[in-house]
């Protein structure tokens, strides 16, 4: 069952955004906003599908960007200013609003030139580190490690990051909830009964992170951290000296990265990653499979913020 509700207004990614579907999860506005850069509405999409679509992959028809997702809803993102959903007879609004924040989000995002990146980033002293890498490789988790002694987390999942006023690359806070792995709450200590699964990822939670969770709106970017699993068995890290090498890191982890070419946007994520490698610090960190814990990470990562800073 589906509800609905009267339009409310919410902020998230650096955008104000009325829904006629509720987001729990985002921190909502009181009263009424003018300028609205996102509206989230329902409306029938069997008509366009069908002529459009194909299961299983993105379709792309000029500025508009349609999914498919079995017994869940059709999405249609459209120009970077609307979402419009168009739900299955009984789907589940938990799993609709799921897609919503994530790959529609992520899609928004790179329809309004803010690049998405897929990872988790934390506010240490001020500056956001953004922490990327594939799924498994424990982005989270070691986001949940920097909460644990006391830094704010302030995206999961899909970082967005724009330039300011000043030309700098900055990180729009999101919404307060991580993403976490069952291997991953076991090892931070979480009890798996007291969350949310994620529906068909059984074995991923929703955990909310409200009091960890970063409170202003925005913060300028410092550095980047690449999460790898490894065969070997310890624990390195590198600085990534050269920025072409920093290229193809920021193209593999840039959320949804499959529309940029049939969105005619690979110019411009060429220039704006081109300019993000040049102006912020990334790292390597390469891990084994098994052997060491997410703290031992958390290490690396604050040491090397530090060393960094002293250089400075």
């Amino acid at each position: 069952m589906i509800s609905t509700c009267e339009s409310t207004f919410y902020r998230a990614f650096g955008l104000s955004i009325q829904s006629d579907i509720p987001l729990p999860e985002v921190k909502r506005v009181n009263g009424t906003i003018k300028n609205i850069d996102v509206n989230i509405r329902f409306d029938d999409l069997r008509g366009e599908w069908k002529e459009y679509g194909r299961e299983g992959k993105f379709a792309v028809i000029n500025d508009t960007v349609m999914f498919h997702i079995k017994n869940t809803a059709i999405f249609s993102v459209v120009k970077g200013e609307r979402v419009i959903v168009s739900p299955f007879e009984h789907s589940d609004e938990n799993k609709i609003r799921l897609y919503v924040l994530g790959s529609c989000m992520g899609i928004i995002l790179l329809q309004k030139k803010i690049l998405p990146l897929h990872g988790s980033a934390a506010v240490i002293d001020g500056k956001a580190y953004a922490i990327l890498g594939h799924s498994g490789a424990g982005k989270s988790t070691l986001a949940s490690t920097l909460m644990n002694i006391g830094y704010k987390l302030i995206s999961d999942d899909v970082i967005a990051v724009s330039l300011s006023e000043n030309q700098e690359f900055i990180v729009h806070s999101s919404y307060p909830q991580q993403k976490l792995w069952e291997e991953s709450l076991a090892k931070l200590g979480l009890p798996e009964n007291k969350y949310s699964p994620l529906f068909e990822r059984e074995k991923k939670y929703a955990i909310p992170v409200e009091p960890s969770f970063y409170e202003g709106e925005r913060v300028p970017l410092a550095g980047i951290f690449e999460l790898e699993k490894s065969e070997h068995e310890q624990l390195t890290i590198e600085k990534v000296q050269n920025s072409i090498e920093k290229l193809p890191v920021l193209f593999h982890h840039t959320f949804r990265n499959s529309v940029l070419n049939r969105l005619g946007l690979l110019e411009w994520h060429f220039s704006t990653t081109a300019s993000l490698a040049d102006q912020v610090e990334m790292y390597r960190i390469k891990r084994p499979t098994t052997g060491f814990t997410p703290y031992e990470i958390q290490s690396l990562l604050l040491n090397a913020i530090r060393k960094g800073e002293k250089r400075c």
